[in-house]
């Protein structure tokens, strides 16, 4: 006991100064022995690893068909790469102007993306982190288009004022030769075009340029004589221009919802013109009009019919419509509903040459919401399964957990029943974006990540090797009756929308048993299965739970009311059990309160069980005297004691799942002893702290689920977090109660003066404080299930400013004690197969022997860490984690062969701390604008794994790991590899004797410097990227880097250096001659008069 009073003196002494470092330090040699720590800050190193999910707000695509590589830039300026499953990568432009379009230079390894803000970029895709080469910002013209023809170097640029610039993509400088909207249109049209919406060249022709106008005006541009051949006028814009393979036709869409198609040599009038979805009408008028067909592609087949795909184009009468995908084939025209609005959509050919035959196999459609790809082989037009985790966002997550290192016989099993919940009908073909390789991982450890969304469902990733994939998805809200009509729709309800929605959970990896609770106050208690069983009666508990104090005269609309008293029952007493299944209907009459009845109606017929989680009890909060239950802030689940056990702001109720009764509901005040120094008296409510301000939702505003479905992991700063519809409790007393915020089941000592471990649950409140309760559990097997649990509190172990977050124990090597679990074992299996694995794990730690401490309590609330010794309950260290902040989400995590731990800030700082002495090994500002989406779902795990939602539809993961930030490299996969571009299609015989097929152009004569000159320097400027060509040159390390460009920067400097002594020297000859000429003339004219002259 000693050694532990000198450090109290000294954590005395420190807790009065205002330093925030750990407390005390060790005072003899041999306690600096006890526990000895082996991490360094050189074992941390944050940085983001994958983004995984669907690219938020999606703008443009660009697919490689060489390298089968898709491109998907959005609203924000982010850049996401696809190849094959497992192969991606996400990228951003630093100004986050939104991608307006994106071209592949073809089998090249490299990408333009062209932005909002008037920028081009020229990103390097052959290294694992693609990095901008070049960028180009225009300053006085805004871009609309671009287009780079197939193996070329030249960009085609159009903009807002009609004109086309031409960029050299290698050296991205802009070329002199421009075409002026004036030259291109007809000198007798008195109107401005429009912006160009559309650049491409004659598939047959280079030196031919299409350039489509948006007042509906086409012009063929012949680049060698810089003028227009033909001139094509249609009375409506145009949207998209496509041409068919042999560069004789080519078709438009139009914003009155026609194509026309055009021969290129007959300008006068279109050859067809076609209303794909307007109504013909009989008498030979013109069909009414439709939508704008927003882009259509032509596509040709060596054996049949071309293709036809166009987007938008419906009739005006089909309101409410959703959007379509229209494939038209010969005679044949399909309509595709789409789920979502589309974005933009590409044909997928099998060449990548313009003046071949194109072989259209598939389309990818992107969506606002999802990616659709297409198989256009098959009758019926099937969808490819999307092998892509882009369904993070199928309906919006509210909380998320990440299990890093779980047991390996995991992910199978959750695979094997996942796999029977798959869509039939998909097509049978492999999915076509398959470029790119898996990186070379060394982690194989396997990862978990599980997310909760807000209409009841929860779904299993797997999350190995920087790859995601769904494994197994649960219906939660399938335990319910659900309102078949909004006047049936029950007024017990305390949330205006999503009452499934999941609100936090509790998984034990190696029992398999999870926990979860809803919004609607409700607990669900699941076993896993691999058989399938019908379960005839839901088992249900009802649980009533008080207000603890009412001390504030709360207004009441409804006339007088007697303040709700506190709950009166022994510690170790069951209280009110099972009610009646049926509430009674007396209790929700309108001439009296709600009492006693839940907010969710749990079906009443048999339910149909398929193999996997399988619900073992539910477990429901009541209304109380016309008081809404108060939502679920915290739980915890134990397989070894068979007990779950969940907290609200009126307290905490402890259920045995085995028995299926409730073992204790009390009152947060009364888990105080009456001798308690913390004892909380109820006093007058406070206000709302402060930092609960500093959280904003990165929405609008709107009242959306993702809003209201706010996480518990803080506080009872939002007890409440959706807005409760008859609630009188103000929100200013709902405020003041000190709600349950952590649960942690653990073997140690529940009193000072116990010598042996013994089962106990360590509960942290709002208020900072952490009871002890101890659990006295009868002998196993039959007992179990017979004799009661006994339950008690003993009072304060230590108080905390701010919420406690999370809590655990250590042994005295400094070793973490994970709660005891139940091996898994099948519930629906034989009694003998039961039998063998159901033996519960031993309890770890040894008995305390007399006087000494053999224990570490870990406690990190909202602004402090501590360290308490077990069982003397002495504070050895101490450590102030935020003076103006405060902590979102802490967690104790393995890392490195030793504990530690993780703090995430509300001010986005990143934190570590060693254990058990608190030191900080790493604080870096990680996200300095935080949302409440990031504050939710942020969450730490082992081996230096951490995840948030960095959006409604992505998950970004990084990693506090030094090791694996140095391993990220070959970790990432690789997007280029190396490909045979296809032969160019043969010209044949006779075309080449008599000047048919492809004509090709030297561009460099036309667009090169010598002939076109320069372009204006006002126009754009020219920003080298961190990854420029001159910095690749150069890449190699250390000296040869340095040598190398030295000797570029030498041989720069000796022809420039060579230059200037010949244009010296012609300089000189030139002076030369003049002065030889001015005296030849003076010569000449010497000796004559004026009138001579």
């Amino acid at each position: 006991m000693k050694k532990f009073n000198i450090r109290k003196v000294l954590d005395g002494l420190t807790a009065a100064s205002s330093s925030s470092s750990a407390a005390a330090q060790p005072g003899t040699p041999r306690e600096n022995d006890a526990v000895q720590e082996t991490l360094q800050s050189e074992h941390f190193q944050l940085c983001k690893t994958v983004r995984h999910g669907f690219p938020n707000l999606p703008s443009s695509m660009a697919f490689d068909p060489v390298q089968k590589i898709l491109a998907v830039g959005t609203q924000s300026g982010a850049l996401r790469l696809f190849g094959r499953a497992g192969v991606e990568c996400y990228c951003q432009h630093e100004s986050d102007a939104a991608v307006i379009q994106l071209q592949f230079l073809i089998n090249e390894g490299a990408l333009v993306s062209a932005l909002a803000d008037d920028s081009i970029h020229l990103w390097n895709l052959r290294q694992k982190i693609p990095a901008i080469l070049h960028s180009l910002k225009f300053n006085r013209e805004r871009i609309t288009y671009c287009h780079l023809p197939f193996q070329s170097k030249w960009l085609y640029i159009g903009t807002e004022r009609g004109n086309i610039h031409i960029v050299n993509v290698e050296s991205f400088t802009l070329s002199g030769y421009v075409i002026m909207w004036n030259k291109a249109i007809e000198l007798s049209t008195k109107t401005h075009p429009g912006p160009v919406v559309h650049i491409s060249d004659n598939p047959m022709d280079e030196g031919k340029l299409l350039i489509g106008f948006e007042c509906g005006v086409v012009v063929l541009w012949d680049l060698k004589s810089k003028k227009a051949d033909y001139r094509y006028n249609y009375d409506e814009a145009i949207h998209s221009v496509a041409w068919h393979h042999e560069g004789k036709q080519f078709v438009c869409s139009h914003s009155d919802g026609t194509l026309t198609t055009w021969n290129v040599r007959a300008p006068a009038k279109p050859a067809q013109i076609i209303t794909p979805h307007g109504k013909q009408p009989k008498d030979g008028k013109k069909p009414e009009p439709c939508k704008p067909i927003l882009k259509v592609e032509y596509k040709t087949t060596r054996a049949g019919d071309p293709f036809m795909v166009l987007s938008g184009g419906l009739s005006y009468d089909t309101v409410g419509r959703r959007a379509c995908l229209t494939v038209m084939h010969g005679k044949s025209t399909a309509v595709l509903e789409m789920d979502f609005p589309i974005v933009d959509f590409l044909t997928l050919c099998e060449t990548p040459y313009p003046n071949d035959f194109q072989e259209p196999y598939a389309v990818v459609v992107l969506l606002e919401k999802d990616l659709v790809v297409i198989d256009l082989g098959q009758i019926g037009y099937p969808i490819f399964e999307n092998p892509y985790p882009l369904t993070i966002h199928e309906s919006p997550v509210t909380c998320c957990e990440y299990f890093a290192d779980c047991p390996a016989e995991l992910i199978p099993a959750l695979y094997s029943v996942g796999s029977r919940q798959k869509r039939q009908g998909y097509s049978k073909k492999e999915w076509p974006i398959s470029g790119g390789n898996w990186g070379q991982g060394t982690q194989s450890y396997p990862e978990i990540i599980i997310t909760g969304h807000a209409d009841g469902s929860i779904k299993f990733w797997d999350a190995s090797a920087l790859m995601l994939q769904v494994l197994y998805k649960l219906k939660t809200a399938k335990v319910f009756e659900r309102a078949r009509g909004k006047e049936e729709k029950p007024s017990t309800d305390i949330v205006d929308e999503d009452p499934f929605a999941i609100q936090t959970l509790s998984w034990c990896p190696e029992s398999r048993m999870l926990c979860v609770a809803g919004v609607s106050a409700h607990v669900i208690v699941y076993r896993f299965s691999k058989q399938e069983i019908t379960t005839e009666e839901v088992q249900l508990l009802e649980v009533r739970m008080q207000c603890e104090f009412s001390d504030v005269d709360s207004p009441d609309p409804g006339g007088d009311q007697t303040p709700t008293l506190p709950t009166s029952g022994a510690s170790s007493s069951p209280q009110e059990t099972e009610p009646p299944t049926q509430p009674s209907t007396s209790s929700n009459t309108s001439d009296g309160p709600r009492d006693n009845i839940p907010c969710l109606q749990v079906r009443s017929s048999p339910l149909k069980q398929s193999p996997g989680y399988q619900v073992e009890l539910v477990i429901q909060l009541v209304w109380v005297s016309g008081e809404p239950p108060q939502q679920i802030t915290s739980l915890a689940i134990n397989s070894s004691y068979g007990l779950v056990v969940f907290g609200n702001s009126n307290g905490l109720a402890v259920v045995d799942y085995l028995q299926k009764t409730v073992l204790l509901n009390m009152g947060t005040s009364e888990l105080y002893s009456p001798s308690d120094p913390y004892q909380r008296q109820p006093r007058s409510p406070r206000k709302a702290r402060q930092p609960s301000g500093a959280l904003c939702d990165s929405n609008d505003g709107s009242n959306t689920s993702e809003d209201r479905c706010k996480s518990p992991t803080s506080d009872a700063k939002d007890n409440s977090f959706t807005r409760s519809r008859s609630s009188s409790v103000t929100s200013i007393e709902r405020e003041s109660r000190e709600a349950i915020s952590s649960f942690h089941f653990c073997e140690s000592f529940p009193r000072k003066t116990d010598s042996l471990v013994s089962p106990c649950l360590l509960v942290g409140t709002t208020q900072g404080s952490v009871m002890m309760v101890a659990l006295s559990l009868p002998p196993g097997g039959d007992q179990r299930l017979q004799q009661p649990v006994g339950i008690s509190s003993c009072g304060t172990l230590v108080r905390l400013k701010g919420g406690i977050l999370t809590m655990a124990l250590l042994d005295s090597t400094g070793t973490l004690l994970p709660p005891s679990y139940e091996p898994w074992y099948d519930p629906n299996a034989s009694d003998e197969e039961k039998e063998k694995s159901r033996r519960r794990r031993p309890a770890s730690p040894p008995s305390s022997q007399e006087g000494q401490d053999s224990q570490f309590a870990v406690l990190c609330s909202e602004k402090q860490a501590k360290v308490v010794a077990m069982p003397s309950q002495t504070r050895i260290y101490k450590h102030n984690i935020t003076e103006t902040s405060f902590v979102l989400r802490a967690d104790v995590v393995q890392m490195a062969g030793a504990n530690c731990i993780t703090i995430f800030c509300a001010n986005g700082h990143i934190m570590t701390l060693s254990l058990p002495s608190l030191r900080p090994l790493l604080d870096v500002n990680y996200l300095p604008l935080t949302d409440m989406r990031i504050a939710r779902t942020f969450c730490f795990s082992n081996l230096g794994q951490a995840l948030y939602l960095t959006s409604p539809t992505e998950i970004q993961r990084i990693t506090y790991s030094q090791e694996t930030c140095d391993n990220l490299q070959e970790m990432l996969s690789e997007l280029f590899t190396p490909v045979e571009t296809p032969e160019a299609p043969n010209r044949g015989f006779f075309k080449g004797l008599f000047g048919g097929g492809a004509q090709s152009l030297d561009r460099e004569d036309l667009f090169g410097e010598t002939a076109a000159g320069k372009a204006s320097r006002s126009l754009a400027q020219h920003i080298p990227g961190p990854g420029s060509m001159e910095g690749m040159k150069g890449a190699a390390s250390g000296v040869v880097g340095d040598l190398a460009r030295a000797r570029i920067a030498l041989d720069e400097r000796g022809q420039k250096l060579g230059e200037l002594e010949e244009r010296t020297a012609a300089m000189m000859a030139s002076a030369e001659s003049f002065s030889k000429h001015a005296h030849d003339m003076m010569l000449k004219y010497k000796d004559k008069k004026w009138y001579q002259l």
